[in-house]
């Protein structure tokens, strides 16, 4: 049986360190292994950076969807390269604000946009015809870090754009446990040909644009594999 939301909370760490170490040798990579270490097959031509899929796996079985909670990991460095000229700009206190926000903002616009056709209802509990997503944001940049909580205030920052973020997430079998499917994708805040005053305001609008965005993306993808009647079988 597939672990529960507590023990994946207590798991993020390690999960986190794997799941970049798989963006730095796949994602980044100027041809990524047509078959994953764990077996997924990668499929081509799809509207994200990168999807693998198990051979054979059959997405019309699932009737639910269980959303676990978002995990969120900073760019390598950040924090220090943030306080490089001000040793104070950017604290662990902010850091871990900035997740928690970031992870509630994701959560809610997921199951805003997954809710919406009601073909596969999200539930809490893993079973027969349930499909796990186990998401998380890795390599997060923000460029206006003094105002990056997420909440309305008065800190700028000159910038020409928000910062980027990379979505990584698995699916597993709510039955078996087993992975089914993975994917990847790197997206950057709204650029701008000239510099514009960033604060927190553009922050949360650019990163709910971009979750908006994997969201719609998401739904709409499972909406085709739940109606197909073959197994999908990568080419």
């Amino acid at each position: 049986m597939f672990e529960t939301k507590r023990s994946f909370r207590s798991l993020r760490a390690v999960w986190l360190v794997t799941a970049g170490l798989l963006l730095t040798a796949n994602v980044f990579a100027a041809k990524p292994p047509e078959v994953s270490h764990d077996g997924l097959h990668l499929v081509p031509d799809t509207k994200l950076d990168l999807v693998y899929l198990k051979p054979g796996a059959d997405f019309s079985i699932y009737q639910r969807i269980v959303l676990l909670e978002c995990a969120v990991a900073f760019k390598k460095n950040w924090q220090r390269d943030q306080n490089s000229s001000d040793p104070f700009r950017v604290s662990k206190k902010d850091m871990d604000d900035i997740r928690a926000k970031l992870a509630e903002l994701f959560g809610e616009v997921m199951r805003d946009e997954l809710s919406k056709n009601g073909l596969m209802p999200l539930v809490d509990a893993a079973g027969e015809d349930v499909l796990i997503l186990r998401p998380a944001i890795v390599d997060l940049e923000i460029a206006a870090p003094a105002a990056a909580d997420m909440s309305a205030g008065r800190s700028y920052t000159f910038a020409t754009s928000t910062g980027a973020m990379t979505l990584y997430m698995e699916f597993y079998d709510g039955a078996t446990g087993e992975i089914v499917a993975r994917i990847a994708d790197r997206k950057a805040g709204r650029n701008s040909s000239r510099m514009m005053w960033q604060n927190a305001v553009t922050n949360r609008a650019d990163a709910e644009r971009i979750i908006r965005g994997w969201a719609v993306t998401l739904r709409e993808g499972l909406e085709r594999v739940k109606t197909m009647s073959v197994p999908v079988v990568p080419q």
